[in-house]
């Protein structure tokens, strides 16, 4: 038995902590064709959102995604980002929070396997390319984590 992800409860609970605590908590999103972020924004084949309360409207910190509304160079745009893509949240002030692996995408079919004896593939993994490397977690003690600002 596979037990379930923590990783959006842990995504909840320092979100929270941040606002608790006057910080503003920022996501360090790898963006691939699941992410439904500005594209013009994304460096390196990742973006960092401000998730605040002032720079969302309608946040919703679900399970399997992050969805909210925010504005890029005065324009709104809906995002929506799966919580396997989020490799951390963190306060903008300080650096503390956490990061996370980046997970695999869940497809919804699989390929049946002939033998049995192998388990079954995500459908058209033959064919997708690899996911991007998610960048290194800082050392402890190294200060603050190297990630691009982006408002």
């Amino acid at each position: 038995m596979t037990l379930p992800t923590n990783k959006p409860y842990l995504i909840r609970a320092i979100y929270e902590w941040c606002m608790d605590n006057g910080f503003t908590p920022y996501l360090a999103v790898v963006v691939d064709q699941h992410a439904k972020v500005p594209r013009e924004y994304v460096r390196d084949g990742q973006i960092v959102l401000n998730i605040s309360a002032d720079a969302t409207s309608h946040l919703n910190l679900g399970n399997d995604y992050i969805n909210f509304a925010a504005r890029f160079g005065g324009v709104a745009r809906d995002i929506s980002i799966p919580i396997g893509n989020i490799v951390a949240v963190y306060a903008r002030e300080n650096g503390a929070g956490m990061a996370f692996d980046m997970e695999a995408p869940v497809e919804a079919e699989t390929v049946a396997e002939v033998d049995g004896d192998r388990p079954a593939e995500p459908a058209g993994a033959a064919d997708s390319p690899e996911p991007p490397t998610p960048p290194a977690a800082p050392a402890p003690g190294s200060g603050r984590p190297h990630l691009q600002r982006v408002k």
